[in-house]
């Protein structure tokens, strides 16, 4: 039977693609679905531009370090707070501005100055301080020689922070805020230091410590050639037991913050805060958690014998007595104790649910639930091969805790342990061809954080070859559908407290503002935004725009055929690439459109074919645009939809295509 094509029959067809990203398929396989974009979420079924963000406090101040830990919430007066812990110190967001609230380690006493006139540089003295580079330090008890012997006075060293510039084993210097104008200091002065506690490392790397090698294999102090360990970056675990901050340093100490006590924001996170202390608490635990229900404190990763650091198991846990924050011996009178898990190496994080707290190991699930005395908790596992990469890529949203698997893959907890189809998990997870995937070596860093404003649980995660966060994949568990982008958050708060989700973005070239003197760009800075907000990104830079798009798979199209096998004239995009496709216009359409957005068809002949040389556009779309006649001509065609100028914002419906088949060849 002779098989023909009427000509000049175009017909208008709906473009209607399912929502969510595949890249589990070819740009052929993905017909009739969306394979690609970056700022994009889909909402009842429609891709839409995300919301912008905008730099948060008035003076545009950006914190030292990299964030790690962002905690929301309320004093008993109605003050907002949000505390973030980056790798460098602790900090409070309140009322548009920053506060410093970092705990300081021992004071260590008697130290000189030196210094000379003209210069910035001041010199502190004392034998074996075992103060380091890079540290942060304040100062005490500043006593400087008379006579006209210095240009500075007391009041420049007490009321300022300073970063160490260089440090010898009896010396150490920092940067003054002007130059000596005295006839100079030569081991003169008394001063107390007060350094910072030392957090740890801005990136996940591997290093080399103790007992990974055989003894006496190179020089004491050098480090070694083989044997190489994991270092975990600087993290902090927030919580809050009421009003007052529990803050633990990753492998550290616990402190406490009270926003109930006179003056709070000038007052330093510590062992003994107003009304509470930690002083009982275990010295070095991997995290802890409030289980908020019944108010516990949760040590995880801890002392088998408190006070004792050389003792930390990372499987063990403690928890405190209830409403008591400082006793940890169980007694028949309290309801303090202890587990050790017995699946897994070590615990990665514990987040709470509606009624319980999931412990997440590196490869099993467990759920403690307060049951009272005499037990207090039931601990149970509940589920395996289900661990998860780290202490941040786990996150409670809508009834159920969701993360990533430490081997690849993403989990959910509802009362059983479940997998989460993904159809973008090759393009997270494997590294193949010119698909990076993640970097597992730096699996630590991740972030997991929900955006209940659109269903959205996001992932944060390097890829291979990256040591910071650059790509993010979302889980909108509403619609079941996943997405993909370049937005790279390091942590990321739900709104809550406030009205909008905050989020930390850390650049690692650029020198922070916050007020520490002589401060260098060593370890980068952090900046706080709020998001959801306009369509731009705005800054201390201006306002920019965020280049959103997002394309399709491609589509081909066949003839629809009769009752008796003859070829009509009427086009199906459900086609089977047998014939050519010719098209002559398309209609955009579209739900929401501020300023402009652009619209480009690449046409192709072949599968894996390079298209662009072929594109068509792209065409500028206005809210006045009701065609775009364009010719084109091809087995297969895609669509992209974008914008790259501020002010702009798009949601998308159904586009049609006016086309008809063109023949086989």
């Amino acid at each position: 039977m002779a098989i023909f094509i009427y000509k000049n029959t175009y017909m208008l067809q709906k473009l209607n693609f399912k929502p969510g990203f595949n890249k589990q398929v070819t740009a052929s396989g993905a017909e009739s679905q969306w394979i690609d974009g970056d700022f994009v979420r889909f909402r009842y079924g429609l891709p839409e531009k995300i919301g912008g963000w905008s730099q948060l406090t008035t003076d545009k101040t950006t914190l030292p370090g990299v964030a790690r830990a962002q905690h929301a919430f309320t004093s008993l007066a109605g003050e907002k707070y949000t505390a973030i812990g980056t790798n460098k110190g602790l900090f409070l967001y309140y009322g548009d501005d920053f506060y410093d609230i970092t705990p300081l380690d021992t004071a260590v006493t008697g130290f000189t100055f030196t210094s000379s006139n003209g210069s910035a540089t001041v010199t502190l003295n004392k034998t074996s301080h075992g103060i380091l580079a890079g540290e942060y330090i304040t100062f005490t008890s500043v006593t400087l020689p008379g006579g006209g012997a210095t240009g500075y006075s007391t009041g420049d060293f007490e009321n300022t922070t300073y970063e160490v510039i260089t440090s010898a084993t009896n010396s150490f210097t920092i940067t003054m805020a002007s130059n000596e104008s005295g006839t100079g200091m030569s081991t003169a002065g008394a001063a107390t230091v007060n350094p910072y506690v030392t957090i740890g490392p801005t990136f996940q790397t591997a290093g080399y410590g103790w007992s990974t090698s055989t003894w006496n294999l190179s020089t004491w102090g050098t480090a070694r050639a083989t044997g190489a360990v994991t270092l975990d970056p600087g993290f902090w675990s927030l919580d809050n037991f009421g009003e007052v901050l529990v803050c633990t340093i990753h492998n550290g100490k616990t402190f406490t913050w009270n926003a109930g006590a006179s003056n709070a924001r000038t007052i330093r996170a510590s062992a003994t805060t107003t009304n509470f202390t930690t002083t009982n608490n275990p010295t070095k635990s991997l995290m802890t958690v409030v289980s908020d229900r019944d108010r516990h404190l949760f040590h995880l990763g801890t002392e088998t014998t408190i006070g004792d650091s050389t003792t930390q198991d990372p499987m063990f846990i403690r928890f405190s007595n209830q409403e008591d924050l400082n006793t940890y011996a169980p007694t028949s009178t309290n309801t303090a104790g202890t587990f050790r898990l017995d699946s897994g190496n070590e615990i990665r994080a514990a987040v709470n649910g509606k009624d319980y707290i999931l412990i997440l190991t590196d490869t099993a699930a467990y759920v403690a639930q307060f049951v009272g005395p005499p037990f207090t908790f039931s601990i149970r596992q509940v589920g395996v091969n289900c661990g998860c990469m780290g202490q941040n890529s786990a996150v409670y949203a809508s009834g159920a805790v969701f993360w990533m698997g430490s081997a690849g893959g993403f989990f959910m907890y509802d009362g059983t342990v479940k997998t989460l189809p993904c159809a973008v998990e090759d393009f997270v997870f494997t590294k193949k061809a010119d698909n990076l995937g993640i970097n597992f070596k730096a699996n630590k860093i991740i972030s997991a954080g929900h955006n209940s404003l659109y269903t959205e649980v996001n992932w944060f995660y390097p890829k291979d070859g990256s040591d910071q966060i650059d790509r993010v994949v979302t889980y909108n568990y509403a619609e079941n559908l996943w997405t993909t982008g370049s937005l790279a958050r390091t942590t990321y708060e739900d709104a809550s407290v406030f009205s909008e989700p905050y989020a930390t973005e850390y650049t690692t070239t650029t020198t922070p503002t916050f007020s520490i003197q002589g401060i260098t760009n060593t370890f980068g800075s952090t900046t706080y935004y709020e998001h959801e907000v306009g369509t731009d990104q705005v800054n201390s830079s201006g306002t920019t725009s965020i280049d959103a798009f997002i394309r399709s798979g491609d589509f081909d199209i066949t003839a629809r055929r009769g009752l008796g096998g003859n070829v009509t004239p009427v086009p199906d995009f459900r086609g089977d690439g047998e014939f050519f496709m010719s098209v002559r216009r398309f209609i955009p359409d579209y739900k929401v459109l501020t300023g402009n957005s652009k619209v480009t068809l690449f046409v192709n002949d072949y599968p894996n074919n390079t298209a662009s040389s072929s594109q068509l556009g792209p065409f500028t779309i206005t809210s006045s645009t009701d065609k775009v006649d364009t010719r084109a001509r091809g087995r297969l065609v895609s669509i992209k939809i974008a914008c790259d100028a501020t002010g702009e914002t798009w949601r998308y419906g159904t586009l049609r295509l006016d086309a008809q088949p063109d023949g086989r060849r």
